[in-house]
């Protein structure tokens, strides 16, 4: 059954993690940064998960995972090294239409952790399906030389203009879709680097 892929609004939304040892902690990261409401449950956890715990950044349990700390709960991650717990979590959140993932075991898994490439608001996500990991961090690599840190403020500046055109009543939608066509485009691109470093714009290689 194919994916299907979707960037979910987690600010705000109560996320469950079972599991705060070094993958629990990533996970963790990455829902901290989307701005969730983050619970987490286990016997211990590392360093920077009870920095984070005394900060109220995030609710720590230091106790084993129970059935009842998915009630209310939008999603959840398994991040254990136990696949009978991870098979456990992952029925008792069936029952609750709590999505789940289980680090390392995409049987237990209704979504899949992409391996992404941030730049400001782009974001660029490789999903291999659970397949091969390795694979997708591969692509990520490439994909992370391809699209440099020029396009964080770039997009930002493209942002801006978008929503002073949005707020012009008297802009044709046919000519606001050409501007921001035109903003968009890998020329465009080429000039805010000219501009934004000062420096002469080099005649980019040709693909073969």
């Amino acid at each position: 059954m194919a994916l299907f892929p979707a960037f979910l609004k987690l600010g705000g939304r109560r996320c469950l993690v079972v599991g705060a040892g070094r993958v629990g902690e990533k996970k963790i990261a990455s829902l901290l940064r989307a701005g969730a409401e983050i619970r987490v449950v286990a016997p211990k956890a590392t360093r920077r998960v009870r920095a984070w715990a005394r900060a109220r950044k995030i609710r720590w349990d230091a106790r084993p995972f129970r059935a009842s700390d998915l009630a209310g709960t939008f999603l959840v991650v398994a991040a254990t090294p136990s696949p009978g717990l991870h098979a456990e979590i992952h029925a008792q959140a069936r029952r609750r239409g709590v999505l789940c993932n289980a680090v390392d075991d995409p049987e237990h898994c209704d979504f899949y952790y992409g391996a992404v490439v941030r730049r400001g608001a782009l974001q660029i996500a490789v999903s291999t399906e659970g397949h091969s990991p390795a694979l997708a961090q591969r692509l990520k690599r490439k994909i992370a030389a391809e699209f440099g840190p020029d396009y964080k403020s770039w997009l930002a500046k493209i942002g801006k203009t978008r929503k002073r055109l949005f707020a012009e009543r008297n802009l044709p939608p046919a000519r606001r879709a050409a501007i921001l066509r035109r903003l968009a485009s890998e020329k465009s691109f080429q000039t805010f680097q000219h501009r934004s470093k000062g420096g002469r714009m080099q005649p980019r290689k040709s693909r073969k």
